[in-house]
């Protein structure tokens, strides 16, 4: 069978066929069969400024997927079609992070990623962060409301509100990682191809590892970056991997003259921040996000910290810390205050909440025991604040159904290339070390970077290792070249921000 979608209408016609072959559907009746057909409508556009063809839609399946009845979800696809005449016949399959950002509209505004050259690049909305049964709550935060953005997220009355709307539209015990991944197969068959390659950025590199787990002999190879295995349970881990990220960042900025000269005992003015915030928040006046209007907030000292772990997922805003802190340590806060709104209004706007409760509350907090959360968080500038209200919110939110082998670490000899940043706050080198010891054939390289780790060196590596099929022989050498991006210093504010 041709692998490559050709135009729509061989899609439709074709689906029955895969799909009763595979077995995952009857094939009762005439009716059932048009009705199973219809179950993918793609239509093919053109990208104005590229000009490569693309593929728009939606595919049905079971919110129920054992019991073949009831409530049915659209899930958007967008492909993007090789710029290849003759394309490699593994498309790539990118898995999004959170859990709860959707991959579809993530990519939607940004450029053609430079996988599409050989090969079909492939994204599906995770079941429930789009398409007919988005679990959004509404949270605090807003831009009528910009305190919101800066008080804590997992607020008990807003998910007990959020809960309730939901209740009526979904049954959120059907929303795990295992459902998503047999539903990304089904797509993957809809679709009419055979083996394909995975490409999962923190979160989506769990849900890679489960579907490798649930669907082996369609793999052909999977890039891990930021990498969250089994035993990694979110949000449990994020104070002490914040602290080792920050901590690292303290130590390059003293190994540079001038950011040391600039901001020297950066970790004993943090220190003196937060117990200053502790003891009494401060206004702050900053510009709106949207109205560029002055606007009035007030800064906490959990909204400090949870403001500064957002700030270290990105080498874009972590080179800016210590001048940040530099600042705050003076008295004055504005500067960070903005950044931070802007950072958490950001994410708040990219993740489905409801979603992500439905894969953490059962996948990750319900595994995590009283007595670590205090190893975890003692001596960190995040401390427990953030694990315990996500746990208190998880004791009412409905648990996703799981197997029984969940917990265990999963193990598979498809070629896995594994990307760890060394300043990564929330998924550091340790957690890619852990996956790769269960992966025989795997290679796991730490890179200088954060949690967003890329760059040339990295899409040189990711491409070669997707030519080959191989983590045997690939050339690695441009890592030791790579560096960080230097600090931004008091003078340089002024072009900075």
């Amino acid at each position: 069978m041709n692998k490559k979608i050709k135009h729509v209408s061989w899609i439709v016609t074709s689906l029955l066929i895969l799909l009763c072959f595979a077995g995952i559907f009857g094939c009762k009746s005439k009716r059932d069969n048009q009705a199973t057909a219809r179950r993918m409508v793609l239509n093919v556009e053109y990208d104005r400024k590229t000009g490569l063809k693309k593929s728009i839609g939606t595919y049905k399946v079971w919110e129920d997927r054992h019991a073949h009845k009831g409530r049915m979800l659209e899930l958007d696809i967008l492909v993007l079609h090789a710029e290849d005449t003759e394309p490699a016949p593994d498309p790539i399959f990118i898995l999004q992070g959170g859990p709860g950002v959707p991959a579809v509209d993530y990519y939607q505004q940004t450029p053609v990623p430079w996988m599409s050259r050989h090969r079909d690049i492939v994204l599906v909305n995770q079941r429930g962060t789009g398409g007919s049964n988005k679990l959004y709550c509404k949270l605090p935060g807003s831009d009528d409301n910009v305190q919101g953005y800066l008080d804590p997220i997992f607020d008990i009355q807003s998910f007990r509100t959020c809960l309730e709307e939901l209740k009526q539209k979904a049954d959120l015990t059907m929303y795990s990682t295992y459902a998503a991944m047999d539903d990304l197969n089904e797509v993957r068959m809809a679709l009419g191809y055979d083996k394909i390659n995975l490409i999962g950025y923190s979160y989506g590199t769990r849900a890679a590892l489960v579907y490798m787990r649930l669907h082996p002999e369609t793999v052909r190879t999977a890039i891990l970056i930021g990498v969250a295995p089994i035993a990694f349970k979110n949000p449990l881990f994020h104070a002490s991997s914040a602290q080792q990220a920050i901590e690292r960042l303290f130590a390059e900025c003293a190994a540079d003259p001038d950011c040391n000269a600039a901001f020297p005992d950066l970790e004993k003015k943090l220190n003196i921040i937060l117990d200053r915030l502790e003891r009494e928040p401060v206004d702050v006046s900053i510009t709106h996000p949207v109205t560029k209007k002055p606007v009035q907030v007030k800064l906490t000292r959990d909204a400090f910290a949870e403001a500064l772990r957002v700030m270290l997922y990105s080498t874009r805003t972590n080179h800016r810390v210590p001048l940040l802190i530099h600042k705050a340590f003076a008295g004055d806060y504005c500067l960070f205050a903005r950044l931070g709104v802007e950072g958490n209004r950001t994410l708040r706007n990219l993740i489905r909440f409801g979603q992500l409760l439905c894969v953490t509350c059962a996948e990750d907090v319900a595994r995590i025991k009283p007595d670590e959360i205090p190893r975890e968080t003692r001596g960190t500038f995040l401390g427990d604040g953030r694990v315990r209200r996500q746990i208190a919110v998880c004791d009412f939110w409905p648990k996703s159904i799981l197997p029984s082998d969940f917990g265990e670490p999963i193990r598979t000899d498809i070629p896995v290339l594994l990307l760890s940043g060394t300043l990564d706050p929330v998924t550091p080198p340790g957690w890619g070390a852990e996956a790769a010891s269960h992966l025989p054939n795997s290679l796991h390289l730490v890179a200088p970077g954060a949690h967003d780790l890329g760059g040339p060196c990295i899409e040189d590596i990711m491409e070669k290792f997707l030519d080959a099929g191989s983590v045997k022989g690939l050339d690695i050498s441009c890592i030791e070249k790579m560096k960080l991006p230097p600090f931004t210093l008091p003078q340089k504010t002024a072009y900075k921000f």
